[in-house]
């Protein structure tokens, strides 16, 4: 992948021209935006992971439940 060929000094070089792009007085303002949509981001994954995970969890005793009972024939 590309990010992981940058290093350091391509990081200071990203960052560099990122203040000079915006300035010392938008970069606070951009950097907390993109924090709040990752955090944002990462609840709503968790949240769709756990949703399957409990969907999963309730299907689990109604399958064990139709193995145990005798089949009719």
């Amino acid at each position: 992948m590309f990010f992981q060929q940058i290093g350091i000094p391509g990081l200071i070089l990203i960052l560099i021209i990122t203040l000079i792009v915006f300035g010392p007085k938008k970069l606070p303002e951009i950097g907390a935006a993109f924090g709040k949509t990752l955090s944002e981001f990462k609840k709503s994954a968790n949240e769709i992971m756990g949703s399957e995970g409990t969907e999963k969890q309730e299907k689990l005793p109604s399958v064990e439940q139709a193995a145990s009972e005798p089949t009719k024939e």
